[in-house]
């Protein structure tokens, strides 16, 4: 696994460069959250979102080891289904903020 010819290292990975981007339009989603979920939801899903990269980086330097590498990768499928849950959570709360009657 460590003779990959189409990456020099993790950040020339495509699934990396799109975990970047991800945690970059979460990180400009939030910025218009509501006060009040500042140390909730705000955090919750930028944490999410960020460890998918992580979690990515991690995996490389595992690669050499299958099991630990799949295991980082695993990790890093966990974050991104996390980060899915709490999108769809503020979908729910901001919509509550906006009308307390909806829903």
């Amino acid at each position: 696994m460590s003779d990959l010819k189409h990456a020099g290292n993790f950040r020339d990975l495509i699934v990396y460069q799109k975990s970047r981007a991800l945690a970059k339009e979460i990180k400009i989603l939030t910025q218009s959250f509501p006060k009040d979920e500042k140390f909730s939801l705000t955090d919750q899903v930028r944490r999410s979102s960020r460890a998918i990269g992580a979690n990515i980086a991690e995996s490389w330097a595992k690669r050499r080891y299958e099991k630990h590498f799949i295991s980082k990768l695993t990790d890093s499928d966990g974050e991104q289904m996390e980060t899915q849950h709490w999108i769809g959570t503020a979908r729910i709360v901001i919509t509550l903020t906006k009308n307390p009657t909806a829903c």
